[in-house]
């Protein structure tokens, strides 16, 4: 893709870098307030958490430990079968788990990550943090522990999240309108 058609792509910002950086220092200082006196697994699902994942435990000031996860539901814009592209490393049984979600939005993919954490992993406690929640598009309820924003059904990009794999690198968060 060539630099001049790539950017044309991108509409406007829904969500400015100081907005973000705000909200993911609020989520951890919950999260030091609910886990004071324990430690927690933060699990990635991969790739469109990571930079999600990379400030909120910078802000974080309680023992952790990170790993990473990869699941997929999407092809393109389209929503599709769930498939497991990446296993954890870490053994989370008996401990506090958080899953680091860039976005919920049909419920689908979050309700699958925490049955298949409870049924073969078994771990103490599982939480979910959403980076931005798409209400509207909720097919499964699920229930988001610690949520950035809800945002409109926009197909959006940047701060992780991808078209392709193309606009990870944006630092703030766009609506695309390829």
């Amino acid at each position: 893709m060539k630099a001049k058609s790539y950017y044309k792509k991108l509409g406007k910002i829904l969500i400015p870098s100081a907005k973000l950086q705000r909200k993911i220092r609020e989520i951890a200082k919950q999260i030091e307030k609910d886990y004071r006196n324990d430690e927690v697994v933060f699990i990635c699902n991969l790739k469109g958490s990571f930079r999600f994942l990379s400030d909120l435990v910078s802000y974080v000031r309680i023992p952790l430990n990170i790993d990473f996860i990869s699941f997929t539901s999407y092809h393109g814009t389209d929503p599709g079968k769930i498939r497991i592209i990446k296993d954890l490393k870490t053994d989370i049984r008996n401990k506090n788990v958080i899953v680091v979600e860039d976005i919920a939005d049909t419920g689908v993919t979050i309700d699958f990550i925490m049955k298949y954490l409870k049924d073969f992993k078994y771990p103490r406690d599982i939480r979910i943090c959403a980076l931005l929640d798409k209400v509207s598009k909720r097919k499964i309820d699920v229930t988001i522990h610690y949520r950035g924003f809800v945002i409109p059904d926009k197909f959006i990009v940047g701060y992780g999240l991808d078209y392709r794999e193309y606009f990870r690198e944006l630092n703030d968060i766009r609506i695309y309108n390829g």
